[in-house]
C-alpha cells in the first residue's frame, strides 16, 4: 500500500505524517500521534464519541480519512484547555455532573463548542440539534444540556 505525506494543524501544532491511503483521521490521531482523547465508540459514525472539529466544523472522525484531513485545522478535546487553564465547556460539565462516565465526553465538547464559537448564546432547542448524534448510555442528557447553557453564560451569553 502506498503512503501519503500529509500536513495538518492539530490544537494549533502543525504536524507532517506519511498515512496509508485507508487510514482515519481518528487512527492517526488515537494510535500515531497519542491524542487518546478522541474516542472510538462505534467506528460507524454513529455514536459521536470521536468527534473532532476539522476547519471550525465537527466531523466523526471515524468516518474522514487521514488523508481528507490534509492541510486541515484539527481541534481534539486535548486542545480545548489553554495556558493551563480549562475551557468553560469543560469547567462546566464539571460543576454539572455532565460527565458521568466520560466515554462520550470528548465528543460533545467538541460539538458543544462548535456551537459556541458560531451561537454564544444558544437555546435549548440549538444545544439539542448541535449534540443530535451522541449517544450516552449514562444520562439522560439534561445535566449535560445545563452545562453547555453554564458554559454560554460563563462565557458571556444569557443561556446559563
Amino acid at each position: 500500500m502506498s503512503l501519503h505525506t500529509i500536513k495538518l494543524e492539530i490544537n494549533g501544532v502543525t504536524q507532517t505524517a506519511s498515512v496509508e491511503g485507508n487510514l482515519t483521521l481518528l487512527e492517526l490521531l488515537r494510535e500515531r500521534i497519542g491524542l487518546t482523547g478522541t474516542k472510538n465508540g462505534c467506528f460507524s459514525g454513529e455514536c459521536g464519541a470521536c468527534t473532532v472539529m476539522m476547519n471550525g466544523e465537527p466531523v466523526n472522525s471515524c468516518m474522514v480519512l487521514a488523508v481528507e484531513a490534509d492541510r486541515a485545522r484539527i481541534l481534539t478535546v486535548e486542545g480545548l484547555a489553554a495556558n493551563g487553564r480549562m475551557d468553560a465547556l469543560q469547567e462546566a460539565f464539571i460543576e454539572k455532573t455532565g460527565t458521568q462516565c466520560g466515554f462520550c465526553t470528548p465528543g460533545m465538547l467538541i460539538s458543544a463548542r462548535a456551537l459556541l464559537d458560531r451561537n454564544p448564546d444558544p437555546s435549548e432547542e440549538e444545544i439539542k440539534q448541535a449534540l443530535r448524534g451522541h449517544l450516552c448510555r449514562c444520562t439522560g442528557y439534561i445535566r449535560i444540556i445545563q452545562a453547555v447553557k453554564k458554559a454560554a453564560a460563563l462565557e458571556g451569553g444569557r443561556a446559563g
